[in-house]
């Protein structure tokens, strides 16, 4: 399999390469030049599989013969090596629980896989590879955890000072070992463009990595659970709609990804909080990227998503398409806290700040008669403590995976410009 950057200004490339590129040269991101959809027998029979089968017949185009089958069945197995319960809360809305990892996020998925990929990849490489992320909640923590420990990867994490919360900081800032954050003065976009510019200096590029969605072993991975989901929810026989909280875009698009593989998704909604750059987009097909604002759903908080580019290329860059198959809303913070109340008082489950926009997407979107929607929740409550328990009558309980990491030390380096995060990555 080979991919393309999207500013179609690099080489085409196979699948190590985009993984251990992060990024192409022309600052683009990759796209696979071919998507092939599985078998209808596949599809029709997707209850006679396991979900590491699942998986596996998922990914495999994407990697081609770069990893032997065999490895690759190992890669996928630990992946996915969790549960993905879908939650009924109404007769036509269910939750997709994603946070039953190890760092209690959906990224969970594909930062194991990444890591794995990468690790295969730089085996017998004496040089070792830099990971460099920007994070804005969860995907620090789950970065930190899939590369812990890895031979010849070193992590460093970017994410802006006094805006993830306490325990996504305590993830990300005190595993140790490879493990580096850098704390940086700043919103998440700017964490983003110092990753960006990092990849086009030409004194340290050699070296780097991406973790972010931009990269494809991080991206790609995420088609997994809608396959998972497609199977629990078979025998319902509705049409699906997916309501996906959406930051930097990577997630619904995997969505939409596994619906051009075949899998009969009828819609998707990417619900985001007052960062609205795509639900404007969808009024007037005008893209304005913009400074994010800090919201209580911080995984969110993204002016300029990043993977908009691939939903677009998706559907070959049509506006009408795109508006046909795909919508977009905004929730404010009151409106969030509010569904999050009336969520646990109809049913008394209890939703993190971004399922709860997830919900508002699909009241938003209205199911009719034939539609069943899910919604993503994509952390635990617990990520969210001081904003769930200020919300509602309730106090969460403390997960073991959090627990190993709750009174832990805080270390982290102080950033304030691309030339700090230079300087560190120049005497790491």
């Amino acid at each position: 399999m080979n991919y393309y950057s999207l500013h179609r200004k690099s080489p085409n490339t196979n699948f190590k390469n985009a993984v251990v590129e992060g990024l192409a040269k022309d600052r683009g991101i990759y796209f696979p030049e071919t998507i092939t959809p599985l078998s209808k027998d596949f599809i029709e029979n997707i209850e006679d599989y396991s979900n590491q089968e699942i998986a596996f017949e998922v990914i495999q185009q994407f990697v081609g013969d770069e990893i032997p089958a065999e490895k690759l069945k190992e890669i996928v197995a630990e992946t996915v090596s969790f549960d993905f319960p879908v939650v009924k809360i109404t007769d036509k809305i269910a939750s997709l629980e994603l946070f039953h990892g190890p760092t209690m996020a959906f990224k969970d998925v594909g930062a194991k896989f990444m890591a794995k990929c990468l690790e295969y990849f730089n085996q017998g490489n004496e040089d070792e590879v830099t990971v460099l992320v920007a994070t804005s909640g969860d995907t620090g923590g789950a970065v930190a955890n899939g590369f812990l420990g890895a031979k010849g990867v070193n992590v460093v994490i970017l994410y802006p000072s006094g805006k993830v919360s306490d325990i996504q900081e305590k993830q990300l800032t005190t595993l140790g070992q490879n493990i580096t954050a850098l704390e940086v003065d700043g919103v998440f976009d700017d964490c983003q463009e110092m990753v960006k510019t990092a990849f086009l200096d030409e004194e340290i590029t050699k070296t780097l990595t991406s973790a972010n969605s931009i990269n494809v072993a991080r991206w790609l991975p995420q088609m997994f659970y809608f396959f998972f989901t497609y199977k629990e929810l078979k025998k319902l026989n509705k049409e699906l709609v997916f309501s996906v909280p959406s930051g930097n875009f990577g997630n619904i698009c995997a969505g939409i990804m596994a619906q051009k593989l075949g899998l009969p998704i009828k819609h998707f909604v990417a619900s985001t909080n007052v960062n609205d750059t795509v639900p404007n987009y969808l009024k007037d097909g005008k893209y304005i990227p913009k400074p994010s604002k800090a919201t209580i759903s911080n995984a969110m908080d993204v002016g300029n998503p990043s993977n908009f580019i691939r939903i677009q290329e998706l559907y070959n860059n049509d506006f009408e398409t795109i508006k046909t198959h795909f919508s977009s809303y905004s929730f404010s913070d009151d409106a969030t806290r509010e569904k999050m109340k009336t969520i646990y008082k109809d049913s008394g489950y209890v939703a993190d700040p971004h399922g709860a926009v997830g919900y508002l997407g699909l009241e938003k979107y209205g199911l009719n008669e034939n539609e069943f929607g899910v919604f993503l929740e994509t952390a635990h409550p617990v990520k969210f403590l001081d904003v769930v328990e200020e919300t509602l009558p309730i106090k969460v309980e403390i997960p073991e995976q959090i627990q190993k990491v709750i009174n832990n030390k805080k270390a982290a380096i102080k950033a304030s410009s691309y030339e700090d995060l230079k300087a560190f990555l120049m005497g790491n």
